[in-house]
């Protein structure tokens, strides 16, 4: 198989570029691990920013988005009962939108299927070859023994835990990490967010995040030890602590209900240079 970009990581940015290069005559094969279902099922971020945004519109996928989407000029600022609102569309001229990672993925392949688009999902042991040649290619598995694509150019879109930062030389290729004594413990319900803004609200407790996907789709967040496993915090101790750290007439306000989705995420800062490397 040949083509002109091979993109390993079939995620929103994988998908983006994918689209965005074929609006642009470009063609490409994604490569992604796990299957359209499972990356869909994946609860992400929800909080776009401007470059996002506008690059989706470039794209041709942006209809649903602009049409179902909540658009933040700001966000709240908490301390105990101190709170305080950063005006983004005052300050920079641009706001934040809101819209769910899984629906923008979502649209992304959506839109990669009505034109034509190939995706290869279930690959094994990609590997990328020759990348600092005139030739690179790249090879797999996916169930039927191993498969080649030849290309002109290779995009690594896979993230932290993918092949391609792994493939830049050990000499070359610096990375810089932090890693954070806490973890993130997120909770989603059907429950209409507390605010029409997100709130960042720090405590002597801990930090807290109110956020939400719609009118109906909120979440929330709170720091955690590392050493806590999800099964510690029923749905009764999440609530009370998340109100605990919230100024008290935003805990007053609310709304609680069975979570839909919990999980806890270590969390680390981290940067990898070059960005580009080969030919």
């Amino acid at each position: 198989m040949r083509t002109q970009v091979a993109i390993i990581g079939g995620g929103p940015s994988g998908l983006l570029l994918s689209q965005l290069l074929h609006r642009k005559g470009i063609d490409t094969v994604v490569l992604e691990r796990k299957t359209r279902d499972y990356v869909l099922g994946r609860i992400r971020a929800g909080v776009l920013e401007v470059g996002f945004v506008n690059l989706m519109r470039e794209a041709g996928v942006a209809t649903r988005m602009d049409a179902e989407s909540y658009t933040h000029d700001g966000t709240c600022i908490a301390y105990g009962n101190t709170q305080f609102r950063i005006d983004f569309k005052a300050l920079t001229g641009t706001s934040v939108v809101v819209y769910g990672q899984t629906e923008l993925t979502r649209d992304l392949y959506d839109a990669r299927q009505a034109t034509g688009g190939q995706i290869i999902f279930n690959t094994e042991n990609v590997q990328i070859h020759e990348a600092d040649t005139e030739a690179p290619y790249i090879t797999y598995d996916a169930g039927q023994g191993e498969a080649r694509i030849d290309c002109d150019y290779i995009a690594g879109c896979d993230g932290f835990h993918g092949v391609s930062r792994k493939t830049i030389p050990d000499t070359i290729r610096r990375d810089y990490e932090k890693a954070y004594p806490f973890g993130w413990l997120g909770v989603l319900s059907e429950t209409p967010p507390v605010h029409h803004e997100l709130i960042y609200s720090s405590s002597e407790r801990g930090f807290a995040l109110c956020s939400m996907r719609h009118a109906n789709l909120s979440r929330y967040y709170i720091q955690v030890p590392l050493s806590d496993g999800v099964e510690k915090w029923s749905d009764a101790a999440f609530w009370g602590e998340l109100k605990r750290r919230l100024p008290e007439e935003v805990a007053e306000r609310l709304i609680t209900g069975p979570s839909i989705e919990k999980s806890i995420a270590p969390l680390r800062s981290f940067v990898t240079e070059p960005m580009r490397w080969g030919r």
